[in-house]
């Protein structure tokens, strides 16, 4: 299909098939297809599986019911990121979770160090393919095929199948736009086949491939984060802005202390929206400045296909991050101007 590829985490991945910004624009215009089985999955089962995540993660588990995800975390003692993950429950004694590719063994090792009680994971990740359909268009490219998905509301998913090929599909994405996210098991002997099933079933209605360069332009409008830029061992939910997986006044979890003490304290740095207001994109680590001084870096920017502005995000010191505020960019030793937004810099209409 034309696609040029880079080994991302281990893995042969396509950055594109055609161009990022075609492909970007297919997306919010009509749908694309993702290739997203580097993502990591485990499986965790037991009598006591739902508190036995419930110490491991941030958010309420326990509010959840069958058939609904969870965006969540895994914090450290310091209430710090080791990953961002999304949960699916199919009952109190079972859950599937996602995880990043780059943190699969990492998280896999921490988690089993730390479970308690009577619940036992499994990494499951060689045991899945997994697709991503993103777009205005996905709703009636899964009817399409079958006439399940159609019903899901966001954040949940369900089992079904696409000609015979048994499917777990939620509700899920990272684009900021409607979308599925289709786990196949790789032991289904017709599991390759469903890529070309989906791409015949919706190019009339303007379905195209996508590499990972749109994926990240696409979730850089959405304001999503991505690990090892926004989120890292080094960062908290507080600083990141995503406090809202936090539930305090819930069950204990791991790095709770810690995070009551950081809000006492007071946030160091927040994340933040930036466009350019002249010519130059901010890369990952260029410094931001503010009336001369240093007082944050960027972690990701891009030229946005969507609003045709050089964006970024980054983290500041918390005196200067309000929006409106003007500041520089320090790109490759030429200071250029720019203004503190807020985010998503994109928000699909609904």
């Amino acid at each position: 299909m034309g696609a040029r590829f880079v080994d991302f985490a281990g893995w042969e991945m396509p950055v594109y098939y055609s161009s990022i910004t075609e492909e970007h624009q297919a997306v919010r215009q009509c749908a694309g297809l993702f290739d997203t089985s580097h993502m990591g999955q485990f499986l965790m089962t037991g009598s006591q599986a739902e508190s036995a995540l419930q110490h491991l993660t941030p958010n309420n588990i326990k509010r959840l019911q069958s058939g609904q995800c969870q965006y969540s975390a895994f914090l450290n003692e310091n209430g710090m990121f080791i990953d961002d993950i999304i949960l699916y429950k199919y009952h109190s004694e079972k859950f599937f979770i996602c995880v990043n590719a780059c943190n699969t063994e990492k998280d896999f090792r921490w988690v089993k160090d730390h479970l308690k009680g009577n619940a036992i994971v499994q990494d499951v990740s060689r045991d899945y393919a997994l697709l991503a359909l993103q777009g205005p268009q996905a709703e009636s490219i899964i009817r399409s095929l079958t006439p399940d998905p159609q019903s899901l509301k966001g954040f949940h998913f369900m089992e079904t199948q696409i000609g015979g090929i048994p499917l777990l599909i939620s509700r899920t994405g990272y684009t900021g736009e409607d979308g599925f996210e289709i786990y196949i098991p790789t032991s289904s002997p017709n599991t390759a086949s469903l890529w070309s099933i989906i791409l015949e079933k919706g190019q009339p209605l303007g379905l195209r491939p996508a590499g990972l360069g749109a994926r990240d332009t696409l979730r850089l409008e959405a304001a999503y984060s991505l690990y090892g830029h926004e989120i890292n061992d080094q960062t908290t939910p507080w600083e990141a802005q995503l406090g809202w997986i936090v539930k305090m006044n819930g069950d204990d979890f791991i790095g709770k202390k810690a995070l009551e003490q950081a809000r006492e304290k007071g946030l160091k740095k927040i994340r933040i929206g930036i466009e350019m207001s002249e010519k130059g994109i901010a890369r990952q680590d260029y410094p931001i400045e503010y009336e001369g001084r240093i007082v944050g870096k960027i972690t990701s920017g891009t030229l946005s296909p969507t609003l045709l502005k050089a964006i970024a995000i980054g983290y500041i010191d918390p005196k200067f991050s309000a929006p409106g505020t003007k500041i520089h960019i320090d790109i490759r030793g030429k200071k250029r101007n720019a203004n503190i937004v807020s985010l998503p810099f994109y928000k699909r209409e609904i």
